[in-house]
């Protein structure tokens, strides 16, 4: 075999024998599925709130996590990641690991999920801006004007949703995103030099420790009223946000790049629209419709534009 013939090899993926899928559309196919991953947790943390308390669910779902990826990181006999590498673990445990699902699990007790995801659909564009001064990486002019194009109309589609009010559960959702672009960010960044499962892995071994103690402490202060709906909630959102969600979008980010990646995300409200109706019995917005197909273009335009 050449070394083009090797190059061609290792660039697409067979299914059945038959290769269809460029490292590109690889990474654009991860991420997205991470997006899907993602847009499932505000409708499961509501689901576990039904059975645990804000801080026992918080906890109890990194520690769940923590333990699938200790099973993984042991099975495959993962060494230790190089001490460069634990200051930027630190940063992906405290943003996505902790940050993220303290904060949004605080604003869903006052928040519906389809407000709580709409806020959060500022996510993409401040985790392109973070990983714009982070990587040193600038990307075009057509893609900052898409992007915020897309986080105008989500801003839109929240202002015309909440009357124009902020409560406090907001103050809460624009503190996660600040707190999670970063551990995005940080983790795309890693995910180039040690595979997206290791990243969110080896984040969730380090705060287990400190997850163990939240968990036994929360039980014991917080009532727990176990359900088929706070279980099936906890288990979505410890191994298929946290662990499995997270493991394809470093992956996808680690292909396309932390940019385009992000805005992928734009969708990701609308998704957790179409749960919340369907799984929580929340009502469809009117204007949703109109926001999804206006989203998706700028989605389109971000992942056509140069990076």
């Amino acid at each position: 075999m050449t070394a083009q013939d090797s190059a061609t090899h290792t660039s697409t993926i067979a299914v059945g024998g038959t290769p269809w899928a460029s490292p590109q559309a690889r990474g654009t196919l991860l991420a997205g599925l991470g997006v899907v991953a993602f847009s499932l947790t505000f409708p499961s943390t509501a689901w576990g709130l039904e059975s645990f308390g804000p801080w026992s669910l918080v906890a109890l779902r990194s520690t769940l996590a923590a333990l699938i990826a200790g099973a993984f990181l042991l099975a495959m006999r993962v060494p230790l990641p190089e001490r460069r590498h634990w200051a930027g673990l630190t940063v992906v445990a405290g943003g996505v690991v902790v940050g993220f699902p303290l904060l949004t699990t605080l604003a869903l007790q006052t928040s519906t999920t389809s407000h709580a995801a709409v806020v959060v659909g500022l996510l993409p564009l401040t985790t392109a801006t973070f990983a714009a001064i982070r990587t040193c990486r600038r990307p075009s002019r057509t893609f900052w004007i898409a992007a915020l194009a897309g986080a105008a109309v989500v801003i839109a589609f929240t202002v015309q949703q909440s009357g124009g009010a902020l409560s406090t559960g907001d103050l809460y959702l624009f503190g996660a995103l600040l707190v999670c672009a970063a551990g995005y960010t940080e983790g795309g960044r890693l995910a180039r030099l040690m595979p997206g499962w290791q990243v969110i892995g080896w984040a969730l071994i380090l705060c287990l420790p400190l997850m163990v103690v939240g968990s036994a402490v929360a039980l014991t202060l917080e009532p727990v009223r176990l359900g088929a709906h706070g279980v099936i909630g906890l288990v979505w959102v410890a191994a298929g946000s946290t662990f499995v969600g997270m493991y394809v979008w470093y992956g996808g980010m680690a292909a396309i790049g932390i940019p385009k990646a992000s805005q992928l995300q734009l969708a990701q409200p609308l998704l957790t629209l179409v749960w919340s109706v369907s799984l929580l019995g929340e009502s469809l917005p009117l204007a949703a419709p109109l926001a999804a197909v206006a989203v998706l273009v700028c989605i389109a335009v971000t992942q056509r534009a140069k990076s």
